[in-house]
């Protein structure tokens, strides 16, 4: 399963990476929310793993460009992030379902095995 991972933190990043490698995952890294929508227009990718705090442009930003293409709309995105949820106050359940966040993981309380998790279970099963 081919992977966009969107963190700009490169230690992180990189930890990331491996762990994901390291589950039988491709992974492409990308440190911004315009690298991610340029990587994802040259590889589609199976799953998105996104930090929403970001330089320039938001992970919020991000998903509305990213969903805005019909071919990116059902492709899960999992929320990776120091941003907890609370910040969003009432907004949170709109956001979730405008956007189609596929899974949240709050970085603070989520570990290398969740996240690798998270994204396992939407690799294909192999028969």
């Amino acid at each position: 399963m081919h992977v966009l991972l969107i963190e700009p933190d490169r230690m992180l990043a990189e930890i990331y990476r491996s762990s994901l490698v390291r589950a039988g995952h491709t992974v492409t890294p990308c440190s911004s929310a315009q690298a991610g929508v340029l990587a994802a227009d040259q590889h589609c990718p199976d799953a998105v793993v996104l930090e929403l705090q970001l330089i320039e442009h938001s992970g919020i930003e991000f998903l509305y460009e990213f969903r805005s293409y019909k071919e990116w709309q059902d492709i899960p995105v999992i929320v990776h992030s120091q941003v907890p949820s609370h910040e969003f106050a009432g907004n949170w359940q709109m956001l979730m379902q405008q956007l189609t966040i596929t899974k949240y993981l709050y970085k603070p309380h989520a570990s290398l095995q969740n996240l690798v998790a998270a994204v396992n279970d939407f690799a294909p099963a192999v028969a």
